[in-house]
């Protein structure tokens, strides 16, 4: 299995590679710039191609996230065009380190009544981006932990909004386990229904990484709040267990986002190879 977790690049990208696997963690997700900032970072070329050798040398992962105001339903045409341009800055950035894709939110509909004019809004979007995009690194799509029936939180508006995307080879998806369970997506008892339905439908064929996280709150709830694997969440080890035992997810990146100051990363780490690292 391949665990890891979020890490700073304080210290660089190659710093949160080393520091990866300092940790014993086979794979990283990153912010490729200041995460609460569109703006465009002209970020070391050399940093980038020792982070992406040292990483084919070790054998790890690594992922990007982009900032928290990227999403793909900008409710301005000035943001719309301001997350334009800083995503493909962060595919520059992901590319560059070898990274597998840059995460991205699905984002919130622009009206209620009038779901249809979000979608279409974020496939022209996708389209616009992915049009000025030749690189290896994909756009992945994370779905929503909003109430059951909001915008974003089902297997099969992810894979629709790709299919109808005209570069659908250019995007992957991200599965948040608190987003899903919090919107009733994934109760914790209906794993082998989710999983069915992600075959039938091709969404686990183009899953890129695995937000693995715990839930402080019970399911359907919407609230997205994470907890550490084994202590203080509503989804139980044997619920996780199905899921991690799950053979079409054996070769995805885990990657926590957990409160470290409640349980540190490194810790979980070790409790997870403990546990499940020999799962094949």
């Amino acid at each position: 299995m391949k665990f890891g977790c979020h890490l700073s690049i304080k210290q660089g990208y190659i710093g949160a590679a080393k520091q990866a696997v300092a940790m014993n963690a086979s794979a990283f997700q990153y912010f490729p710039k200041n995460p609460r900032s569109l703006g465009i970072k002209n970020f070391s070329k050399e940093d980038t191609e020792r982070c992406k050798i040292f990483c084919k040398a070790n054998g790890l992962i690594s992922v990007s996230h982009s900032p928290y105001p990227s999403h793909l339903v900008p409710h301005s045409q000035q943001k719309r065009q301001n997350v334009i341009v800083s995503l493909l800055n962060d595919l520059e950035i992901a590319d560059a380190c070898g990274s597998v894709g840059v995460v991205v939110h699905f984002g919130k509909p622009l009206n209620q009544a009038d779901p249809l004019k979000s979608y279409q809004l974020m496939i022209q979007m996708l389209d616009d981006i992915l049009q000025q995009w030749d690189g290896e690194a994909k756009l992945l799509i994370e779905n929503n932990a909003n109430v059951p029936g909001s915008m974003g939180t089902t297997l099969e508006e992810l894979v629709q909004v790709r299919t109808l995307s005209q570069y659908p080879e250019k995007i992957g998806f991200c599965f948040d386990t608190c987003h899903a369970f919090a919107s009733g997506l994934w109760t914790g008892k209906n794993w082998q229904e989710v999983l069915d339905k992600g075959l039938a439908i091709g969404y686990f064929e183009e899953l890129e990484v695995i937000h693995f996280n715990n839930s402080k709150y019970p399911t359907r709830l919407g609230k997205d709040r994470h907890a550490p694997i084994f202590d203080g969440g509503f989804i139980k080890e044997d619920q996780f267990e199905q899921l991690i035992r799950t053979p079409q997810l054996q070769d995805i990146p885990f990657i926590l986002e957990t409160p470290k100051e409640e349980c540190p990363h490194e810790q979980e780490i070790q409790q997870l190879r403990e546990k499940w690292g020999d799962v094949e």
